[in-house]
């Protein structure tokens, strides 16, 4: 069977615990109570803090979201049935729908469980559990049990946030006199830089303090070799071609769309970017899209968007205040923007978008180019799916292509396409565990313009 006919078929099948030995079996079976024991600790240590604002109501608030979560670890630990959500959210529908539609597929609602069904949906199915044990547990619905891992990993990077801000400062001075040769060279390097930030992902570690000390510039050159795919060069082709001639001889670039992965370090890494491709010329305006809910240990929420500009700013350090000082008039200009959507807090592979979230697919197709950040994102791209490695990223998108895109991800979950024939085997000898290490990476693009 070829890649085209499995796509029409459905593609192949999706990744699950059911493979025991696989890493979504270790995942569902290690990392998943691993990360639920320290939620529960979380809310445990801050009893006293919900004491102090909300009296013996926050503490009673406090017994009911760790009960709610000691079940669910039970429930998964013992592969139970996945069960309906009952908070009542403006997604609890969508979560419930796509619960019968697994229900169909599985052939009855046992089938349905931790250990049996896609591992995509069982993960995405534990961090909106969490959310709901919360909102159920009045008056600490607003508590975000990551918030304390997410802004220590940024404290922790700070070393590598002044290098970084300090070399964008020096950047920005000097970019009128910069060719188009020498912007391409600087555009690489900071999406490489954006790339390896990447690795700082707190779900994968468990949660485990996972930051970076040193300048991400300077090793740049050593990580070289761990790029597996590099379309660099097509992303850079795609921003230049979308410069649309304006008043006076100049021209006007086009939108970005960025969807983003971790707080801390990484989002550091993505404004450090979205700057460039705004002060060089590349792009006129950068949309950002995170999540709705605190989401996957370390993913960026609105709070974590605002508060990491906020810091910047008023960090004792000249290049970083001023760098924070620029993002903030970024935001009050429109120039960037932030957005979330539920879509992208809920399970399904991004090939559903179209039919399931038509107005965030809509959003998308605005923009000329969509850079797509780290591995859950990848994940729901190819359908995380037992592809094999050699078939084309364009393939295991399966439909999905809104605008011109690009997966800029290090390698944390076992679905890798678009490799050269052979690279797979030769890895896998060498280095068993590199699909999931975050020792690889690729920048993969997609183009729209291929399709039409």
């Amino acid at each position: 069977m070829t890649a085209n006919d499995q796509a029409v078929q459905g593609g192949p099948p999706s990744l699950s615990a059911k493979v025991v030995g696989s890493f979504a079996y270790l995942t569902v079976r290690d990392r998943l109570p691993t990360i639920l024991t320290k939620v529960i600790d979380t809310i445990h240590r801050n009893k006293n803090k919900f004491f102090e604002e909300y009296g013996e109501e926050g503490v009673e608030a406090e017994k009911r979201a760790i009960s709610f979560l000691s079940k669910l670890r039970n429930e998964l630990q013992t592969d139970k049935a996945v069960l309906a959500m009952s908070d009542g959210l403006e997604d609890t529908d969508a979560w419930n729908q796509y619960l019968l539609r697994q229900q169909n597929l599985q052939g009855d609602e046992d089938s349905v469980s931790w250990f049996k069904s896609p591992w995509l949906y069982v993960e995405c199915y534990m961090y909106r559990k969490i959310q709901e044990a919360l909102w159920l547990s009045p008056p600490i619905s607003d508590f975000d049990v990551f918030n304390e891992a997410k802004t220590q990993s940024y404290f922790e990077s700070q070393q590598a946030v002044m290098a970084l801000c300090t070399y964008l400062q020096g950047l920005n001075k000097n970019m009128e006199e910069l060719s188009e040769n020498q912007l391409l060279e600087q555009f690489r390097k900071l999406l490489q830089v954006s790339l390896w930030g990447n690795k700082c992902d707190l779900s994968i570690s468990a949660g485990q303090e996972n930051s970076q000390k040193a300048s991400p510039i300077d090793s740049l050159s050593d990580l070289q070799p761990f790029i597996l795919v590099d379309d660099s060069n097509m992303v850079w082709s795609a921003l230049t071609s979308a410069r649309k001639p304006g008043p006076l001889g100049k021209t006007t670039p086009g939108r970005v769309d960025i969807v983003l992965d971790n707080a801390g370090f990484e989002l550091v890494t993505d404004l450090v970017l979205a700057d460039f491709l705004v002060s060089s010329g590349l792009a006129r305006e950068v949309r950002f899209h995170g999540k709705s809910i605190p989401w996957f240990v370390s993913d960026v929420t609105a709070k974590d968007f605002q508060w990491t500009i906020r810091q910047t700013m008023a960090a004792n350090h000249k290049w970083m205040s001023k760098s924070g000082v620029q993002w903030r008039s970024y935001v009050q200009e429109g120039v960037w923007s932030y957005h979330d959507h539920p879509f992208w807090t809920q399970p399904h592979e991004f090939c559903d978008m179209a039919v399931d979230a038509p107005d965030l697919y809509a959003t998308l197709q605005g923009a000329d180019l969509v850079l797509f950040k780290g591995d859950l994102n990848y994940r729901k791209l190819t359908g995380d799916r037992d592809w094999d490695h050699t078939v084309g990223f364009d393939t295991a998108l399966m439909g999905f292509g809104p605008t011109s895109l690009c997966s800029l991800r290090t390698l944390k979950a076992n679905v890798q396409v678009g490799l050269q024939p052979g690279l797979g085997e030769k890895l896998t000898s060498q280095d068993p565990d590199w699909m999931t290490s975050g020792k690889y990476a690729v920048v993969q693009f997609y183009s729209r313009q291929a399709e039409q």
